[in-house]
């Protein structure tokens, strides 16, 4: 079956058909996340606080990302995979970003990128694009930037940064970037930027105006218990879950239940006699008398 593509992503706006976007970092979530249907996965550098353990995006390197991009690739087969581009990758020149995308696609495998900002990497995303290489982008709350913003805030909510923000989406689209993040954003301002826009939109913490939805993954499976963001719905709590199988396993294996004979097993004992002599007989859970 073949990938989604981004002209088929377009067309869902288009159609005025809402866009279901999930982040995934390894191979056995990509692969339910695929088979539930989302069409867009995101390898998300927000691996780096609910993955890799950090306080933030901004210690994830290109390797990191990298290593994740290929597990998840690996595990989807009809999902258009977008990877993230890690703080400082794409920055620092257009060479760079070219570089580094291309090291994405290449040896990740994935079928685009994504970055943060607006106006000031519209010429980057230009020349990504002309490359070949699609580009989704972010405006609003961009986690890399969380040290020069001041801590995780809405953006936009005086005219004079909801104009700037509208100026970001309008200059990310007349780039090339064929889908545009809005992360943090006030409802209304998510909603009007959407209507002005002929790229889909895709928020998180924007409001139902938004042409599609992503969420993290460890969020929304309640799998990351540090905190949980104000935008995020726990559609299950798999963390208890997991803390009560573990403990579980932890009592059954105190108390000798586990393994039992269904987890072993078994061979001719007659071979070993005959070398060594009988040994203590070691009485199975669950093992037939006899």
């Amino acid at each position: 079956m073949p990938r989604l593509t981004i002209r088929e992503v377009q067309a869902m706006k288009e159609r005025g058909e809402k866009i279901p976007m999930l982040t995934a970092y390894d191979y056995p979530v990509a692969r339910m996340v695929d088979e539930a249907g989302i069409p867009l996965v995101l390898v998300g550098d927000s691996l780096g606080q609910v993955v890799l353990g950090y306080d933030s995006t901004i210690p994830v390197t290109m390797e990191d990302m990298l290593h994740h991009i290929k597990a998840v690739v690996r595990g989807s087969q009809r999902a258009l995979v977008i990877g993230d581009l890690p703080f400082m990758s794409y920055h620092a020149s257009a060479e760079d970003a070219l570089r580094n995308s291309g090291r994405f696609l290449q040896e990740g495998g994935c079928q685009a990128v994504k970055l943060e900002g607006g106006t000031s990497v519209a010429p980057t995303v230009k020349r990504l694009v002309e490359c070949g290489i699609p580009v989704m982008g972010h405006i609003g709350l961009t986690p890399q930037s969380v040290n020069q913003l001041g801590g995780y805030r809405v953006q936009g909510k005086t005219p004079e940064a909801a104009a700037r923000l509208l100026e970001d989406a309008l200059a990310l689209e007349a780039a090339g970037a064929f889908c545009i993040v809005l992360e943090c954003v006030p409802t209304p301002l998510a909603a009007l930027i959407t209507g002005r826009l002929a790229a889909p939109t895709i928020g998180i913490g924007a409001g139902a105006g938004c042409d599609g939805q992503v969420q993290v993954i460890s969020d929304m499976l309640g799998l990351f218990t540090d905190f949980v963001p104000k935008h995020a719905k726990q559609y299950a709590v798999l963390a208890d879950t997991i803390k009560s199988a573990l403990a579980a396993y932890a009592a059954e294996v105190r108390g000798g239940q586990f393994p039992s004979a269904k987890q072993s097993y078994t061979m001719d004992e007659s071979l070993l006699t005959s070398l060594y002599g009988p040994s203590p007989r070691i009485k199975l859970v669950g093992e037939s008398q006899g």
